[in-house]
C-alpha cells in the first residue's frame, strides 16, 4: 500500500516536472543542443527516436524516483511535502552530484531552510546560458520551498 505522506510530494512532483518540462514523444535537442525526449530525458536519448505517452510515463515515475533517492542521499533534514517536492524536481533537473555538492544542500543540513531555498533561483543556467523557463521553474521549486504555495 502507498503510504499516503510519500503520495502527496509524488502528486506534487509529477505536476510540477510536467508542466516545466512538457511532453514530446520525439526526440529534439534541447535550448543547448542535449538530446531529449519525453518530460525531459536525455539518458541513452539520440534524434529520431520516439516514445509513448505511457513510455514517457514509466520514464517519469522512475527518473523521479531515483531524484527523490538523490535528495534522501544528499539531505539530511526533515522534508515536508511541499519542499520534497521542490527539491526532487532539483534534483530530477540538476542530477544526484549537483544537489550533493551544492550550498543549497549545505545550508539545507545545517538548518538554513530559508538560506537553502534562496539559493534555488542561482540554478537558472545550462552551459552557462540563462533560460527563461529555468528561471521560471526555479523561482516555483523556491516558492514551494520556502512554503509561499499551498
Amino acid at each position: 500500500m502507498t503510504n499516503p505522506r510519500r503520495a502527496g510530494w509524488v502528486a506534487l512532483a509529477l505536476t510540477m516536472v510536467a508542466g516545466f518540462e512538457g511532453l514530446r514523444q520525439a526526440a529534439y535537442l534541447d535550448p543547448v543542443g542535449i538530446p531529449t525526449i519525453c518530460f525531459g530525458e536525455t539518458k541513452g536519448v539520440r534524434l529520431g527516436q520516439r516514445a509513448t505517452p505511457a513510455q514517457c510515463e514509466a520514464m517519469l515515475a522512475d527518473s523521479l524516483a531515483i531524484a527523490n533517492r538523490a535528495v534522501d542521499a544528499c539531505i539530511r533534514a526533515p522534508l515536508g511535502d511541499y519542499r520534497r517536492a521542490a527539491l526532487v524536481s532539483f534534483a530530477y533537473n540538476v542530477g544526484q552530484a549537483n544537489l550533493c555538492s551544492s550550498t543549497l544542500a549545505r545550508k539545507m543540513n545545517a538548518g538554513d531552510t530559508v538560506g537553502a531555498c534562496n539559493e534555488l533561483p542561482r540554478w537558472n543556467r545550462a552551459k552557462g546560458i540563462v533560460l527563461p523557463g529555468l528561471t521560471r521553474r526555479r523561482a516555483t521549486e523556491q516558492a514551494m520551498c520556502l512554503g509561499a504555495l499551498p
